[in-house]
């Protein structure tokens, strides 16, 4: 009874705070990927990408472990910028075929948001008409769309609070049905390997950064997300800077939060 009230309250409160109403089990209109196998890839985001050697690169390597046909053809690009919303990014100039030397169109745009965003319902409307209209240049390309849903603060940073979550998870989930775009639930990721793993660390020391763990959670996410394939079992650990055995329970978080995500359809 008193975590009902708990979410009851938690519900009324975001739907104040952020002018819309706000659920814990929206349905998803982008249905999940199986077992796809696209070699151009472009992420669009900020040091939420490149701490750790860049997320793409950990993407790269899951793929080239899995199938190291397909690895070898990978033309993966990653396009970041510290501090920044969706909208600091040239879409136009990113995705023109050549400009950034890949001379075909993208098959996927995999776009990020700063992580304020979600917290704002004037950021919230930014990245929301920022998205739209990306995903149309994107789609005029012959490119998929895709949004990559955040992991929110925790201590110490000053803006750690427990609706973060949900209100991130409500921007990515409420944008992502209205552009038609698939959503990689990172966010909910971090959440869940807190939950199995509360004394490990997915954060850096400033409460907002991916920690190696984080981002190598993340990239598995993506993985599991974007080629439909399950992680779990990949030989591939972050350069041996990551156990067998932890490395294959966050794969195998990445692809619970995956498949959990999707069962919404």
């Amino acid at each position: 009874m008193k975590n009902s009230l708990k979410c009851f309250v938690l519900w009324l409160v975001l739907g104040c705070s952020l002018g819309a109403s706000v659920s814990f089990a929206k349905t998803l209109n982008i249905k999940p990927i199986s077992n796809a196998s696209p070699e151009r890839v472009l992420f669009v985001g900020n040091s939420y990408y490149y701490y750790n050697n860049s997320l793409h690169n950990h993407v790269s390597y899951l793929v080239e472990a899995a199938e190291p046909a397909l690895g070898a053809r990978l033309q993966f690009k990653s396009s970041t910028i510290g501090g920044a919303a969706l909208n600091h990014h040239n879409m136009p100039h990113l995705i023109e075929p050549g400009r950034i030397g890949v001379s075909q169109p993208f098959e996927w745009v995999v776009m990020q948001g700063g992580s304020g965003e979600p917290l704002s319902p004037r950021r919230r409307e930014i990245f929301r008409q920022t998205a739209a209209l990306n995903a149309d240049l994107i789609r005029a390309k012959g490119g998929q769309v895709a949004l990559y849903m955040t992991h929110v603060y925790v201590k110490p940073h000053r803006q750690v609070k427990p609706e973060n979550i949900v209100a991130t998870e409500s921007m990515y989930v409420d944008v992502g049905n209205e552009i038609g775009a698939l959503v990689i639930p990172v966010g909910l990721a971090f959440e869940e390997a807190y939950r199995r793993f509360p004394d490990l660390k997915f954060h850096n020391r400033d409460g907002t950064h991916p920690s190696l763990l984080g981002t190598y959670l993340a990239a598995c996410t993506t993985f599991a997300a974007l080629y439909g394939r399950s992680p779990v079992g990949n030989v591939y650990r972050a350069d041996g800077l990551i156990d067998e055995g932890l490395a294959t329970q966050l794969q195998q978080v990445a692809q619970d939060v995956v498949t959990q995500f999707f069962q919404r359809n």
